[in-house]
């Protein structure tokens, strides 16, 4: 259940970054709410899954997660351009996730 809980706060920290985004400068009320509501939620969700997960562990996860996440929506959606050194990094990044998971307790 705190794999989850992690996930979901990992899913809501990218919803509310792409909001943030959406809002331009908080200028525009919907995406400005939703960036509020999934802020909150991230960390209600984060707090849920740190009842069993370890600290570090856990929040390396979270913003790795949003990391990503965010970043491959900026591609799709914005059409934002990475650069070679951005992509190697980005592999670091899943590699780096990949280990906390398999090699965690």
């Amino acid at each position: 259940m705190e794999w989850l809980m992690l996930l979901l706060a990992g899913g809501s920290e990218i919803t509310w970054a792409m909001a943030m985004k959406a809002s331009e400068g908080f200028s525009r009320v919907l995406p400005t709410v939703i960036t509020v509501v999934f802020y909150v939620a991230s960390a209600i969700f984060l707090a849920l899954a740190l009842k069993k997960l370890p600290l570090g562990t856990a929040y390396a996860l979270w913003t790795g997660m949003g990391i990503i996440g965010t970043t491959l929506c900026g591609v799709l959606m914005y059409h934002e351009v990475l650069t070679p050194a951005q992509i190697i990094c980005i592999i670091m990044i899943v590699c780096g996730i990949a280990g906390l998971k398999l090699l965690g307790n």
